[in-house]
């Protein structure tokens, strides 16, 4: 009888080791094929542009190919559902951006990145231009506001889903003076940039990272600069009268990270977690978007959870009340900055 038990034990002993081994075994040979990565927004935005510089430097450092994929939509939720279907292996990431943070205080999903484990948070857009169409009849915040309170819903503003820097924006200029435009949705800034140059929308507010480069070909005009100090000569926006409040919701901005689903293996998470920083930390990269007017981060693990936690606390505030939250964020257990 103690013989069949101690059989008993060790084969279950045997199982035990043989489990534990072929994890490490899995963990050790990460990645042994392409790992996809989604991208939550549309080709030639501030994300797209920022992940597609990032994505061959963290190829360098796993050995392997990165595949990206644009699964724009429903503010970044259908990317991020994607992943959300995949296995929890490391072999599909969220390449994504500041809108998730805000999906249960806007009522966009019933998850926000508390489903994720954020790998790294590679940079934050903190300049945000108000840019308008090349032939646009105005040349400062000024202008245009002057503009709109004299022909309401007349000018057609680009506005994207909640949590972006368009509806985010166009909150805070609602918040201190009235601002009544006609809201044209586009899924990201690649289209509604196109739309610009094109004469289909008038004014939009984007990321310096996505436009800059077609403000100094001219194919957009800058107006200001969601700042109180000026950023490559173009003016800041408190220089209207009525929008010297601004300061108080400032310095903000997007954000652009890389993650994986929460349940995935430690080990698979330290190895993408060491790729990325060191991605990240690339003179060629960092000179990428610095010159785009972002700000370099390079953060992981833990602190980069604290940088989202106190991005989403500022946000959601500013959305409750300014009366565009859903839902308060108290109820989600989100605390006042």
């Amino acid at each position: 009888m103690q013989s069949h038990k101690r059989k008993i034990l060790t084969t279950a002993l045997l199982a035990v080791a043989a489990t534990t081994l072929g994890g490490n075994a899995f963990a050790q040979a990460y990645p042994a094929r392409d790992v996809t990565a989604v991208i939550q927004w549309g080709a030639g935005g501030g994300t797209d542009v920022a992940m597609r510089g990032y994505a061959p430097y963290a190829e360098e450092a796993l050995g392997k190919k990165i595949v990206l994929q644009n699964k724009p939509g429903a503010a970044g939720a259908i990317g991020a559902n994607f992943v959300l279907q995949q296995p929890a292996d490391g072999y599909t990431l969220l390449m994504g951006a500041e809108p998730q943070s805000l999906y249960k205080v806007m009522g966009t999903a019933d998850f926000d990145y508390d489903k994720f484990y954020p790998i790294n948070i590679a940079a934050v857009a903190n300049t945000i231009l108000l840019v308008a169409r090349p032939d646009a009849p105005w040349n400062t915040t000024q202008d245009l506001l002057s503009f709109v309170q004299s022909n309401p819903r007349k000018v057609k503003q680009y506005l994207a889903g909640q949590g972006t820097v368009p509806f985010t924006v166009n909150a805070m200029m609602n918040s201190l003076t009235k601002f009544d435009t006609i809201k044209v949705p586009f899924d990201g800034d690649g289209p509604a940039i196109a739309a610009l140059q094109g004469g289909h929308a008038d004014i939009g507010f984007i990321a310096s990272g996505a436009v800059i480069e077609h403000i100094k070909a001219g194919r957009l005009k800058a107006l200001a600069v969601l700042s109180d100090k000026p950023f490559q000569n173009i003016p800041p926006m408190t220089d209207a009268p009525s929008l010297r409040g601004l300061p108080k919701y400032l310095p903000w901005g997007p954000w652009y990270g890389v993650f994986v689903k929460k349940e995935t293996p430690d080990d698979v998470k330290a190895k993408l977690v060491a790729a990325f920083k060191k991605a990240g930390d690339n003179p060629k990269y960092r000179q990428l978007m610095e010159s785009r007017g972002t700000t370099m981060l390079n953060i992981g693990g833990a602190e980069a959870e604290k940088f989202i936690q106190k991005w989403q606390s500022t946000t959601a505030w500013l959305y409750q009340d300014a009366g565009v939250a859903k839902k308060n964020p108290a109820e989600l257990g989100i605390p006042k900055p």
